[in-house]
């Protein structure tokens, strides 16, 4: 009988050391589990923040060199209205001392540029760039042609390429701004209708 109990007081003392150490080995499964993810986050999170840098970096030096397209991805009118658009076809262009301003709808009229708005070019001057201590870029200048005469203000933010551009005419108060990303122009994917 002892011996019986003996080996009964043994089993139960090793189900019990299996089944300590088995919550054990979960937990520190769980735990390498976590820190395997969490280093994974903090690795993609620097990834992005690196590629931000560079996209931000290469902005900055487009609209220093007057080569660049803002492709807007939201369009906010005077009224407050807000409409989400299509890149290729919604931007802002400076090359040099040319500039183009575009508006396109996805609509069944073609208007006057032929993809559902307006396309219209003309000459940059006054270029002026300023950069605040948070590395904000602002930028401002006019274009003027035909069909456009209007002050251009562009705000860059620093940390990515997103920017916003309002275009204020110089003869009503139709205020348009376009929001969307900052590419220089030879990586720019826009589509130009015909302008006036």
């Amino acid at each position: 009988m002892k011996k019986f109990i003996a080996m009964v007081a043994l089993v139960l003392i090793g189900a019990t050391t299996t089944a300590i150490y088995a919550q054990t080995s979960a937990a520190q499964r769980r735990a390498e589990r976590k820190a395997q993810r969490d280093a994974k986050r903090a690795r993609l999170k620097a990834e992005e923040r690196q590629q931000e840098q560079i996209s931000y970096e290469d902005a900055v030096a487009a609209l220093k060199a007057n080569q660049f397209v803002l492709e807007g991805d939201q369009v906010m009118f005077p009224n407050g209205q807000n409409a989400f658009v299509n890149s290729n076809t919604n931007f802002v262009l400076v090359n040099g001392e040319h500039g183009t301003v575009q508006i396109a709808f996805n609509t069944v009229n073609p208007g006057p540029n032929g993809i559902g708005g307006v396309t219209v070019d003309g000459s940059v001057s006054d270029m002026q760039m300023t950069t605040d201590k948070k590395g904000n870029v602002n930028c401002n200048f006019s274009i003027q042609g035909i069909g456009i005469s209007a002050q251009i203000f562009l705000s860059l933010t620093n940390g990515g390429n997103n920017a916003t551009v309002t275009v204020s005419p110089n003869f009503n108060n139709n205020n348009m701004t376009i929001s969307g990303s900052l590419v220089p122009l030879s990586q720019s994917n826009i589509f130009k209708g015909r302008s006036w």
